[in-house]
């Protein structure tokens, strides 16, 4: 796995995005209505939340 870390990377993503349609489809598909109803900004914003999340959690593994 540490040969190729974004590629380790990459398949985690796919794993843990893969979770929620496999357990709850229907679920899920209420959720991706709720969010392609956002307005732009707050698309934004959760985007921008998503990704200071994910620098922070890296940031905290490596230290």
């Amino acid at each position: 796995m540490s040969e190729h870390p974004f590629i380790a990377a990459l398949a985690l993503v796919l794993i843990i995005e893969g979770i929620m349609p496999f357990l709850a489809p229907n679920v899920w598909k209420d959720l991706l209505k709720q969010i392609a109803e956002l307005n732009n900004k707050q698309l934004r914003i959760f985007g921008a939340v998503m990704l200071l999340t994910g620098a922070a959690i890296l940031q905290y593994i490596k230290s």
